[in-house]
């Protein structure tokens, strides 16, 4: 048999493979399209150019690297994940430019630990069954709101020297707060940040509106991964509002989409990753000391702990970002032109928000049934490192989930 004629057979294995997995249900369709690529060698390269271009599909429904990955991680299994990796690896080798985003998120990929094969050392039948399984996600992805441009498109890649120099004060600033054993040394350091960070926003609003650059909200997505995904969702959601954003949260794939100008959607980033480390943390150690009390609620104790901690930094995130805006305002040039740049911005994101997701509304969720778990939350959220806000009241927190 000739190459071509070879490829060819090929290639109708692959196509009868994948009709026996869509058109059979459970397992029966993976097990007889796994039994069809086994016995046929010539069918790799033609398999694998498929899943090639069913990431390729993924990109043009709105899918990024990290959603992707994120979503195979949580439902698949390693070897699935190792193959999705080599798959987004390779598509993406065929553009010479991506937006900042698209390149991180393949940096972050690459930089993954573990062999790059996902069908090393397995059988045939049983690397077969891997590649369907993960096939069927891709396949299966329904069409989600874009936050970017598909990768081929034209982008505008930012000055190659960097990012700015606060934005890199700040992440040094969270990540010295992480790692330090001093609360109060912490408290300063993250407090500083949240400094920065709404000082570098008003500044960057100010400047956007005296050289009139037209600058426009875009978005990003930011996982919510379980357990406990919905007082982590809310978290996200008291971040984005103080950092003048908006979030979205679509409980179903785990992430939210948040939406506001780029370096706000900066400081979101760094701000929830870091108070996010900070808040688990805190609740390791307050779940040790109610173990060693003898009590075992340890799923009602943590669910609690940590909406009181997205509620309690919330209250103050929001109030941190209200007292940066009155001294910006209260400075000799600042004021006068202020307040209208930045109710002009939120308008701007409210509308984005809007055109994106027409049909969300905001919900409250009622989560938090353990009293000592509260108590614990509000106690590390006032020891968050951030600026002080008002007391803590009701138990619900503010979220938009996905419609």
């Amino acid at each position: 048999m000739s190459d071509a004629s070879g490829a060819d057979a090929g290639s109708r294995t692959v196509e009868r493979a994948l009709a026996a997995v869509l058109s059979m249900d459970g397992g029966d369709g993976i097990d007889t399209g796994a039994s069809l690529l086994a016995a046929d060698p010539a069918a790799d390269a033609g398999l694998r150019r498929r899943g090639e271009q069913f990431i390729r599909l993924a990109w043009e429904r709105g899918w990024q690297p990290a959603d992707v990955v994120r979503l195979v991680r949580r439902d698949l299994g390693v070897p699935h994940l190792r193959l999705v990796a080599e798959l987004i690896t390779a598509e993406a080798r065929r553009y010479e430019r991506l937006a900042p985003r698209w390149a991180a998120q393949l940096a972050e990929l690459a930089a993954e630990p573990g062999p790059r094969s996902g069908a090393a050392g397995t059988d045939r039948f049983s690397a077969a069954t891997t590649v369907l399984e993960l096939y069927v996600l891709l396949i299966r992805l329904p069409a989600v709101e874009p936050v970017g441009p598909v990768p081929g498109t034209p982008v505008h890649l930012p000055p190659a020297d960097g990012e700015p120099r606060m934005l890199s004060r700040i992440r040094a600033l969270l990540a010295k707060a992480e790692a330090t054993g001093y609360p109060q040394e912490a408290e300063a350091l993250t407090a500083k940040a949240q400094e920065l960070m709404a000082r570098h926003s008003i500044d960057e609003a100010l400047l956007a509106d005296r050289t009139h650059r037209g600058d426009v909200p875009g978005a990003c997505r930011i996982g919510v991964d379980a357990p406990y995904e919905t007082a982590k969702a809310i978290l996200l959601d008291a971040v984005a509002s103080a950092n003048r954003c908006r979030a979205v949260w679509n409980s179903a794939y785990g992430f939210s989409t948040v939406v506001g100008f780029e370096p706000d959607l900066e400081a979101v980033e760094l701000l929830h990753t870091s108070l996010l480390v900070q808040g688990t943390a805190a609740m390791t150690r307050a779940e040790a000391g109610q173990r060693a009390a003898g009590r075992k609620r340890t799923k009602t104790f943590r669910q609690s702990f940590l909406m009181a901690y997205a509620h309690r930094v919330g209250e103050r995130l929001a109030t941190a970002t209200e007292q940066a805006t009155e001294q910006a305002t209260g400075q000799d040039g600042a004021g006068g032109g202020l307040l209208p740049v930045l109710a002009a911005r939120d308008m701007a994101v409210t509308d984005r928000t809007d055109r994106m997701f027409p049909e969300t509304v905001a919900t409250r969720v009622r989560g938090a049934t353990d009293a000592e778990g509260w108590h614990h939350g509000i106690s590390a959220a006032d020891a968050a490192r951030v600026p002080g806000g008002p007391a803590a009241g009701d138990r619900r927190g503010r979220i938009r989930p996905a419609g």
